[in-house]
């Protein structure tokens, strides 16, 4: 099991910026990839980024050219700054690390944190 502590949530005004931190309570490095994810009220959970163990980075077409996800392996923390953030980006934003090998993997989640974009 991987713990995931996350921060950096809280109010913004529309354009503005906020960074999201989540720390694994493993090593990064011995992680399959790790990830953000958003779910609004009566709304499946959506990939917003993701990236890979081998610094592969996905995002959600929402989020091009504003979100940027990076890790820190020294400070074993993956962070995703998002700017220009617009009312539609109001969320509550999930960490998700991923494990496993040979057809055995497993998702592990943090407890998220509440992203809240005014107008």
């Amino acid at each position: 099991q991987v713990q995931l502590v996350e921060s950096g949530g809280g109010s913004v005004q529309a354009g503005g910026s906020l960074r999201l931190s989540c720390a694994p309570s493993r090593s990064i490095s011995s992680l399959n990839a790790m990830g953000w994810y958003r779910q609004a009220p009566g709304k499946q959970r959506e990939l917003v980024a993701r990236i890979t163990r081998y610094g592969s980075t996905t995002y959600a077409d929402s989020v091009k050219g504003r979100f940027t996800i990076s890790r820190d392996n020294a400070k074993n923390t993956v962070y995703l700054q998002m700017d220009s953030l617009n009312p539609e980006d109001t969320n509550v934003y999930y960490c998700k690390a991923e494990t496993g090998l040979g057809g055995t993997y497993y998702d592990h989640w943090g407890q998220g944190t509440q992203v809240t974009v005014s107008s």
